[in-house]
């Protein structure tokens, strides 16, 4: 059924995207931050209510952050630090994004008993933040990404001594799996649900990649209602169930943030509502 036509979009002439086109050249973030100027990609191209890409200095290019986060299982508090580098450059998945903090904390809150051992495996990994933190807890883990991203990575865990524990891996959403790359125990994923033409893609490789025993910890910041439409896709296949074991909940919660365990259904098993 046809959109209505006051719902019609309007489109960018040809002088205007030669003119976004040198915008995007340098600031490559600029259509992910909700600025003054018209932004396309909200439904029916109207402007979004939030901004895509967290609070950053406006243009993000070769940095290098220190995160820490406390292992509460180990003596003394032990303090994880991840030195990660940042940079804009290959695209907005070479920045630190919220979720991926909150889910990389909750890894540590939960520690090496609950990481040590296991087959990891996390999905648009971005800078590698989340994996890098399961791989100084000890996980055998694999961090993907598309192949712009996989240099970052590279760098992170260099950087950080774990290349023994971490290896980078490309993986297109969407793509048959590589052979190389294992049937994880557990899935990571932080931050994935913000571009809507990958929302089938990114429930494709889910399902190839897990089994009904899979944990799958799975982590977004609210942002769209067109994130409605990734969750009508994402039931179809798993169900999910709120993590609510985090001292840091209601802290994350207020910035729209969630922290869901996915269950893949039992073949034969239809969508029930969570």
């Amino acid at each position: 059924m046809g959109a209505p036509a006051n719902d019609i979009p309007s489109y960018p002439t040809l002088n205007e995207i030669a003119q976004d086109e040198a915008l995007d050249a340098l600031d490559p973030l600029r259509h992910l931050r909700n600025d003054d100027h018209d932004t396309f990609g909200g439904t029916h191209g109207e402007l979004e209510a939030d901004p895509v890409v967290p609070a950053q200095p406006r243009s993000i290019f070769d940095q290098t952050l220190h995160l820490s986060f406390s292992d509460t299982t180990q003596q003394n508090d032990h303090e994880i630090t991840i030195a990660l580098k940042v940079d804009a450059s290959p695209g907005c998945g070479g920045i630190a994004w919220p979720a991926g903090e909150v889910l990389a904390n909750y890894l540590a809150l939960r520690g090496r008993q609950y990481i040590a051992g296991k087959t990891i495996l996390e999905l648009g990994s971005g800078t590698g933040l989340v994996g890098l933190v399961a791989g100084v807890l000890e996980g055998k883990v694999w961090i993907t990404d598309q192949a712009p991203l996989l240099d970052i990575m590279r760098c992170n865990v260099k950087i950080n001594q774990l290349q023994s524990s971490v290896s980078v891996s490309e993986l297109n959403w969407g793509d048959p799996l590589p052979s190389d790359l294992p049937m994880p125990d557990l899935i990571l994923a932080a931050d994935c649900v913000y571009f809507e033409p990958a929302f089938p893609l990114l429930v494709q490789t889910l399902s190839d990649l897990a089994t009904e025993t899979t944990d799958i910890l799975f982590c977004f910041k609210k942002r769209r209602k067109a994130d409605k439409r990734f969750f009508a896709l994402l039931k179809k296949k798993f169900s999910w169930t709120e993590i609510k074991d985090d001292p840091n909940r209601d802290v994350y919660s207020r910035e729209a943030i969630s922290l869901l365990m996915l269950s893949k259904r039992h073949l034969g098993t239809g969508p029930v509502h969570n």
